[in-house]
């Protein structure tokens, strides 16, 4: 449809008042007026959509693609779980065989504080320091009493009544 004004005028059946061109004059460029501003005469229309009715087609490969996801992330989960589950177990032996090492020192210490403990108790010293205040002293000979070994085992144990 554009072209066809170019075929009228060809074919010459252009009207005649179209045919005579005025004298073209120019005009007097007014000195206040402001230069046209570039893209001043496109309008943009802005038109509300709403897709609230439609429905959406299912897709029959979506759902494969979708399992096809999560069963490469799977993968992936379970490969990174198994680099990473060894080195997280050798930190953590690491730091239970220090907490062991640091118990043992502890029970060590604290058997040989048990151990100087009764050699303090059992010490010579004491022990005679306690047998005078409980008035535990060497018997004279003739408290001893020599028991003869060839009475009967329940003659030796048997207790006078009196």
């Amino acid at each position: 449809m554009a072209t066809l004004p170019a075929i009228f005028t060809w074919m010459g059946a252009t009207r005649p008042e179209a045919q005579a061109k005025p004298a073209q004059s120019r005009a007097e460029r007014d000195p206040y007026r402001l230069r046209a501003l570039p893209q001043e005469n496109v309008f943009f229309f802005c038109k509300k959509i709403d897709n609230g009715r439609l429905v959406r087609e299912p897709d029959p490969q979506a759902k494969s693609a979708c399992w096809s996801a999560i069963g490469v992330a799977s993968l992936a989960v379970a490969i990174l779980a198994g680099v990473l589950v060894p080195g997280a177990a050798s930190t953590i032996s690491g730091y239970r065989l220090e907490s062991l090492r640091a118990e043992e020192r502890r029970l060590l210490d604290e058997g040989r504080t048990l151990d100087l403990q009764e050699a303090e108790l059992l010490s010579p010293d004491r022990l005679d320091r306690l047998a005078h205040n409980q008035n535990l002293v060497t018997p004279k000979s003739d408290q001893v009493f020599h028991l003869e070994g060839n009475q009967p085992d329940a003659a030796v144990a048997m207790v006078k009544k009196q």
